[in-house]
């Protein structure tokens, strides 16, 4: 598990944080408490390396102090221009990446995050002209593929695996069941996102997080009661049309609400 470090924390994790901070250039003492030093100095390692400003030191953070490859991750330029594309205050779109988001478009080995559903392939293969008949005989034969009910789901890099069979079956029906980065945007959006096939769609996805963020900035403005309830910062409203009606189940309208608070004390 990737460990996510805040402003209030403590322990060896953050010490080694510290310590790393410090080879990097941003002096603080190495007492294992996250407190204001060491946030703001967390921010300038953002700063300066591009990343999303948010004084939060999870996986990204580390991969620069560790000297990994940044390039396709998120940047402070992406949340910006995010923002101004959908009108809305800076804070706002940090909110929903903190809360909405995966917090990594990728996996460890480079990969999309992914999530193969296999309820929406039997629709696709109906929607791109199989028969009943057809689509009723592949999900005898692959239920695990193929099947009028949710599930089946493996996670993180086996989540490629059940994609590359379904490929096997229709490639272009099996992009179209996957919900792709960091905001896990359903791949059959790609036509009324303005993308040209599925196929540039997943190749957006693939090439950095920016673009990513830029799916779900299509998606947002393809909605215009999305859209509103963002703007207005009706989170329950947004959360209601984001998550669906059990939004309130996992409180995403009062983290929404919350996040919101916090990044706009921040800018």
């Amino acid at each position: 598990m990737d460990i996510i470090l805040r402003q209030g924390d403590s322990g060896p994790e953050v010490t080694t944080l510290q310590e790393r901070l410090t080879r990097a250039g941003f002096t603080v003492i190495a007492d294992g408490q996250f407190g204001p030093a060491t946030h703001a100095a967390v921010i300038a390692l953002q700063d300066k390396t591009g990343l999303v400003i948010d004084g939060i030191a999870g996986p990204k953070v580390q991969a620069a102090l560790l000297g990994h490859e940044t390039g396709r991750l998120l940047t402070q330029a992406d949340i910006e221009r995010a923002a101004d594309q959908l009108g809305v205050p800076i804070a706002a779109v940090h909110a929903v990446k903190n809360v909405e988001s995966k917090g990594t478009g990728y996996l460890t080995d480079g990969s999309v995050v992914i999530l193969y559903e296999r309820h929406v392939m039997r629709r696709r293969l109906l929607k791109h002209g199989y028969s009943r008949d057809q689509v009723r005989e592949l999900c005898n034969r692959y239920p695990g593929l193929i099947n009028s009910k949710p599930g089946g789901y493996r996670g993180y890099d086996a989540e490629h695996y059940r994609l590359r069979n379904a490929q096997s079956i229709h490639s272009s029906c099996a992009l179209e069941s996957c919900s792709w980065g960091l905001f896990q945007i359903m791949g059959f959006h790609w036509e009324h996102l303005d993308y040209g096939s599925i196929d540039e769609f997943v190749t957006a996805m693939q090439e950095n997080e920016g673009n990513q963020l830029d799916a779900f900035v299509r998606f947002v403005k393809a909605d215009k009661v999305l859209l509103d309830a963002l703007q207005a910062q009706d989170w329950a409203a947004f959360a209601r049309r984001y998550n669906g009606p059990g939004y309130k189940k996992n409180h995403y309208d009062t983290r929404l609400a919350e996040a919101f608070t916090q990044y706009e004390a921040v800018a």
